[in-house]
């Protein structure tokens, strides 16, 4: 198989000898940078360089997260076409100040409706009111320490700055448990949200055990913290705990 230049590395695995032959295929290239689908085959990049890889069929649990998250774009899709004309075009001017990364490293800035989307997403998950004006830009700043504590018992996040602001809250993010050698994650998933002006530290132990279990001595949990105000999300602050 060839796709652009040769490859630098192919795996390939039989499943069963006694079965049709089952190949699957990850081949790192050289080529020009590309990112999705066609026919069998997903093009994507890592930090090692571009890659080809066997295209999968995305799993759809309808999970009761995933439902709210639908939910809330649902909301914001709808309530985006009863505001005006004048209203959507702040949101565009917002949007024009919001940069983004793609998936090849490329930069761009929102829509109008994706400016929208995101700042009344971020609001809904923190139990405030959809705003129909475009805000100012003003995103907050990284939290400053996260300090976690794990067992099989107990899950508890300590950060810094505490209290946080008035009106603020704190965006907690974690991953599903892994090996304690494991170093990069890049599965970080919603896991609560403080109320406002929370203090340290955050319990969260029994959301964790509903969504990924109880943990296990000796896995790795990663854990990401966001500061939250008026819409906007702060840069995410990381660190891992492996459970005592």
């Amino acid at each position: 198989m060839q796709y652009g230049s040769e490859p630098s590395s192919c795996v390939c695995s039989v499943v069963d000898a006694r079965t049709p032959l089952v190949a699957i295929i990850v081949m790192k290239i050289l080529d020009i940078p590309r990112s999705g689908s066609y026919q069998g085959l997903t093009s994507s990049r890592n930090r090692f360089g571009q890659y080809v890889r066997t295209r999968a069929t995305p799993v759809n649990p309808s999970s009761s997260f995933q439902s709210a998250v639908r939910n809330r774009l649902s909301t914001n899709a709808v309530t985006w076409k009863t505001i005006t004309a004048i209203q959507k075009e702040g949101w565009a001017s917002l949007g024009d100040n919001i940069q983004r990364t793609d998936s090849l490293g490329q930069y761009y800035t929102l829509t109008g409706f994706q400016a929208y989307c995101l700042v009344n997403n971020n609001r809904l998950t923190a139990g405030d009111a959809v705003l129909a004006d475009a805000p100012a830009y003003d995103i907050p700043d990284s939290m400053t320490g996260i300090t976690p504590t794990a067992t099989a018992a107990a899950l508890s996040i300590a950060y810094t700055p505490t209290p946080v602001g008035a009106g603020e809250r704190v965006f907690i993010s974690t991953s599903p448990q892994r090996g304690a050698g494991r170093s990069y994650e890049g599965d970080i998933r919603l896991l609560s949200v403080t109320a406002a002006a929370a203090a340290s530290p955050a319990n969260v132990f029994s959301a964790y055990q509903a969504r990924f279990g109880t943990p296990i001595v000796g896995n790795k949990i990663f854990i990401g913290l966001q500061r939250y105000s008026n819409g906007f999300l702060s840069p995410m602050l990381l660190t891992s705990v492996i459970v005592a």
